[in-house]
């Protein structure tokens, strides 16, 4: 054996074991259950959607022992900053305010934000003056509400994405500001409803979140997004649930 390949292959043995010892086992994976198409409790009790099958897969490709729970979206980052879990795939954007106490590995996919509101309602994000408008707490939408609006409209923030639907269809708000996809697949089994106009395209990138200085667990999952990207994988998945790649 020449020095060459002897030093490829003990280099190739440092960096599996070293991988290796970066995800823990069990991977603990923590989710909302409450987000559909990307996260929800189907009617035998299991979570399902986008995030959860993405999360699967990212898994298998690291071979790692994973359990994925349900978390309610409050407490999703200080659950995970006490050690509950190693990681959240529940659709959380990539910020500078949650960077100062979690980390995010690359992109998963890129989120849009959208109004909807009764058909014949509100024209579009332009059109909500002295209106009522709804958006789940602590999420890019209800920033952007706050951001847009406060003063020339009224806000009321839902603790579940959920809520804020049945307030809409109960006539209590004149429109809701949402990522687009989960409008979209709420769009599918109401009628009455639409997209209000444009979509708002706020550069929203969604991430995994995962705890600060978790270098080798972060690697890992960015190696494990590239493959899932390049082997097919996730472009199956994402076709399960949209007929556009939401990359």
């Amino acid at each position: 054996m020449s020095h060459m390949s002897h030093w490829a292959a003990a280099a190739l043995l440092a960096t599996t074991s070293l991988a290796w010892a970066d995800i823990p086992n069990p991977l603990r994976i923590a989710t909302e259950g409450a987000y559909p198409p990307f996260n929800s409790v189907d009617a035998n009790g299991q979570l399902v959607g986008f995030d959860v099958d993405i999360a699967k897969a990212l898994c298998a490709e690291m071979k790692a022992n994973c359990e994925i729970v349900a978390q309610d979206w409050d407490g999703i980052i200080p659950a995970l900053v006490a050690n509950k879990y190693d990681a959240i795939i529940a659709s959380m954007s990539i910020t500078d305010e949650r960077k100062q106490s979690i980390d995010f590995t690359n992109k998963y996919y890129s989120n849009y934000l959208a109004v909807i509101a009764p058909s014949g309602g509100v024209t579009g994000p332009s059109d909500l003056n002295r209106k009522t408008v709804g958006a789940q707490r602590s999420t890019l939408a209800s920033q952007w509400a706050e951001d847009q609006l406060m003063g020339r409209a009224s806000i009321k923030l839902y603790d579940t994405q959920t809520a804020a639907y049945a307030d809409l269809q109960a006539g209590r708000l004149d429109a809701m500001v949402s990522d687009i996809y989960p409008a979209m697949d709420w769009l599918t089994t109401v009628s009455g409803f639409q997209l209000a106009g444009e979509k708002i395209d706020i550069s929203d990138q969604i991430g995994i979140g995962i705890r600060q200085n978790e270098a080798g667990l972060k690697a890992a999952f960015n190696t494990a997004i590239d493959a899932i990207r390049t082997n097919g994988v996730y472009a199956e998945i994402n076709a399960k649930y949209f007929s556009a790649d939401i990359y």
